[in-house]
């Protein structure tokens, strides 16, 4: 993988998401949140190692095994304004399964609650995903007593349908969307 490249930016209308390549997931391992966020153009608060140390280690576990995947792992949501600050991340899992669709996950801290960020942020990840790669096959699974999220995906379209159990994060609700991107 070339780190010298830029990496992309997805852009809405309030928000950046910038890709994080491996060697800046290493080093915000390492604690240097303040260098990446030099490199995104946003403040990467400490909530980053605290809470998300297993995430940022799965994503690069993935980078180092699958460079093409990087495209389609962890990005930090970023209010694009004066002072911009990392409220959330998102990513997908993965690029898309053998069915043709990408899941996608995100978190969106209590503080940025309520404002529509979450809703934008995933759209636009969508967007990306069917201009880029041509898919329109999308799918989140959401534990039941998220109802913010639920929230979330119904604004987007996303319908449930059906349940699924996983190993880290329990039972889950599965909500899909077909045919993003083709009206």
């Amino acid at each position: 993988m070339n780190h010298d490249v830029a990496p992309s930016v997805v852009r809405s209308e309030r928000l950046a998401m910038p890709l994080l390549t491996a060697d800046q997931l290493e080093r915000m391992l390492a604690g240097d949140l303040a260098g990446v966020g030099a490199e995104i153009g946003a403040h990467l608060p400490a909530w980053w190692i605290q809470d998300r140390h297993w995430l940022l280690q799965l994503r690069l576990r993935q980078l180092r095994e699958a460079p093409e995947t990087g495209p389609w792992l962890l990005r930090p949501i970023v209010l694009a304004d004066d002072e911009p600050v990392s409220m959330g991340l998102l990513n997908f899992h993965g690029p898309p399964d053998d069915r043709g669709f990408a899941e996608i996950g995100y978190e969106l801290r209590p503080e940025f609650w309520g404002k529509g960020y979450a809703t934008e942020a995933v759209r636009a990840m969508f967007d990306w995903a069917a201009a880029e790669h041509g898919v329109t096959r999308f799918r989140a699974g959401i534990a039941p007593d998220n109802q913010r999220s639920m929230n979330v995906v119904t604004r987007l379209g996303m319908r449930r349908v059906g349940a699924q159990w996983d190993d880290g994060d329990g039972l889950e609700l599965l909500w899909t969307v077909e045919g993003w991107g083709l009206a």
